[in-house]
């Protein structure tokens, strides 16, 4: 399975679902990958769908070995959605996808916060 080179390319196969990429056979996806998107701060991030995750990378491949997961992640499913905190803390289940997304966004490190994404404006 290709990876996609950068993150605006990562995004648009996800929200695609381009055929033999990371979650395109994943029929529980779509709406948080679109909540997702919707968050400025999260656009700037590498998305990457793994083992019924969508985790967020700081940067695109090539990665550190293995690459750096320090952030919060959320479980697509049904719902309730299930958002977890890196090494698998759950910091909550909520109902929707737009309140999974801010749950994860609200726990995002200082550095990629409100000023991170106002940056990217």
């Amino acid at each position: 399975m290709p990876e996609a080179p950068d993150v605006e390319t990562a995004w648009t196969w996800l929200l695609e679902r381009r055929p033999m990429t990371r979650g395109c056979f994943d029929d529980t996806l779509p709406p948080i990958a679109a909540a997702a998107y919707a968050e400025p701060v999260l656009r700037t991030l590498f998305p990457f769908h793994t083992h019924g995750t969508l985790k967020f990378i700081r940067d695109a491949p090539p990665w550190h070995e293995p690459p750096i997961d320090d952030l919060p992640f959320v479980v697509p499913g049904e719902p309730p959605y299930t958002v977890y905190a890196a090494g698998y803390a759950p910091l909550g289940e909520v109902a929707t996808a737009e309140d999974a997304i801010s749950l994860l966004v609200a726990h995002l490190p200082a550095d990629l916060g409100a000023g991170a994404a106002d940056q990217q404006s």
